[in-house]
């Protein structure tokens, strides 16, 4: 026999039967508790829950991650229509240089941005462009030219930092950049620019 299986542990059955029959009475009714003592267990007992909802619920971000001259780059994602191939895409004469042109996209015609005329990025020409972020801002929509599509993230509202000067939101420790969709301009803010 070890050491360990030596040793018993005392049980207070006692106390455990008290505790069983208090029980009871309080299930038939035939027992009260205290207003003092029912305040203590519920305050308890709102403790331990609020500190286990604060642990497991962090506020977050949901943003949507692509890629855009060689950059990462984010739109919150209640902006976020849809995403789809850039085929298709029609010139539109006139139009600004960062106003790439237009899709067909649920039967709506959606102008294109190319963000890098807008922030000034390095970048391949248009083969390089195979996605389109459809976003909504206010009642307007248009899409947003993009290398590749990460796809959703949560981004922990405690990691986020300043973001340098411009059309941005937040940014992030490993340098993805949120973007600020009403600073940024859509092609509504281009045609005001024109006029």
């Amino acid at each position: 026999m070890s050491g360990d299986d030596s040793k018993k542990v005392e049980i207070d059955y006692t106390g455990l039967r008290r505790q069983l029959d208090d029980a009871n009475a309080l299930l038939k009714g035939t027992q009260t508790v205290s207003a003092e003592k029912r305040r203590e267990v519920l305050g308890a007992r709102a403790r331990a829950l609020a500190e286990s909802r604060h642990e497991e619920r962090q506020e977050v971000l949901s943003v949507l991650v692509f890629q855009v001259g060689g950059e990462r780059y984010a739109v919150r994602i209640e902006h976020v229509d849809h995403v789809l191939e850039a085929r298709g895409l029609a010139a539109l004469p006139g139009a600004p240089r960062h106003v790439m042109g237009a899709v067909v996209s649920r039967s709506r015609v959606v102008p294109v941005l190319d963000l890098r005329q807008l922030l000034g990025l390095e970048g391949g020409g248009m083969s390089d462009l195979g996605k389109v972020v459809v976003v909504e801002v206010g009642e307007e929509s248009f899409g947003l030219a993009a290398e590749g599509v990460e796809g959703r993230k949560e981004l922990p509202r405690s990691e986020l930092s300043q973001p340098p000067p411009g059309p941005f939101l937040f940014l992030t420790p490993d340098r993805l950049t949120v973007l600020d969709l009403e600073l940024l301009g859509g092609p509504s803010v281009a045609r005001q620019e024109q006029e």
